[in-house]
């Protein structure tokens, strides 16, 4: 049976006045809800600058998780997500319109990641990620909903452009901007001691994928790892709040699918 261990930290920063940052899970209560509903791990970040942010990050997180708790068994979880996340961004866009000015330009990112039997789904909108490790090497399992990445995936700017640009963190795509918003969606296997990351763009802004790759491979303790990463980014600059979830994959179930039912394999 899927098995995980998880630990999740969020931390104002330094500079910032508040934390617009929010996350949250769901741990099914029995054998059975591991196996007919799974986990879940949703993490969102206020869009900076902008007005009520944390507002925007915390109806998006509690959607989720509501939706997910109410959803059938076995629903398909590349379905339920993307559905979960256009209820997020409705429940934003409904937020801004009942807080009238004081309201006005109200988004958030989102991440959301899904685990049951031998898989994970990762839905996510803006530019928290989502990293698989596995053998100590680090993978972005999503891609930045940004201008500046999304010029670079078009082949307009390099890399090290992209990365350089003082708008690299202009969103493309952002909960709230609009009544419908495009989910991308990534599924993956997952294998005993596969660590998932999800995190805002306050860890992966200041800490390379490099050294996050090598933080989570040395330690064993994931609090203790989350900690460090979140003090690597508040020493390595500070400007904003940083928050991440680290799920460790401790066993699973392995099946296959025959119309939409799923069967053990041996």
């Amino acid at each position: 049976m899927l098995d995980v261990e998880f630990a999740q930290l969020s931390d104002v920063g330094p500079v910032r006045p508040r934390n617009e940052d929010s996350l949250g899970y769901v741990r099914p209560a029995t054998p059975a809800q591991v196996r007919s509903h799974g986990w879940l791990f949703v993490l969102a970040d206020g869009v900076g600058g902008q007005r009520q942010g944390e507002v925007a990050s915390q109806a998006a997180v509690q959607e989720v998780l509501a939706g997910f708790r109410r959803a059938p068994p076995m629903e398909t979880h590349s379905v339920l997500l993307n559905r979960l996340v256009q209820s997020a961004n409705a429940r934003i866009c409904e937020t801004e319109a009942l807080a009238g000015p004081a309201g006005s330009g109200m988004s958030s990112t989102v991440v959301v990641c899904a685990l049951r039997f031998d898989r994970a789904t990762i839905a996510h909108v803006g530019d928290s990620r989502c990293y698989l490790i596995r053998n100590q090497k680090a993978r972005v399992i999503t891609h930045d909903h940004t201008v500046a990445n999304e010029q670079f995936r078009l082949g307009l700017l390099s890399k090290r452009e992209a990365n350089s640009l003082p708008t690299r963190h202009v969103l493309s795509r952002s909960l709230g901007s609009g009544l419908f918003v495009k989910v991308e969606i990534d599924e993956i296997q997952v294998l005993p001691e596969d660590v998932l990351l999800l995190c805002s763009d306050g860890l992966h802004g200041a800490v390379s994928d490099q050294e996050i790759e090598a933080t989570v491979s040395r330690h064993h303790n994931l609090e203790a790892t989350a900690s460090e990463l979140v003090s690597r980014a508040n020493q390595q600059d500070g400007g904003d709040n940083v928050s991440v979830q680290l799920i460790r994959i401790r066993g699973v179930e392995r099946t296959g699918m025959y119309r939409g039912r799923p069967y053990k394999l041996r």
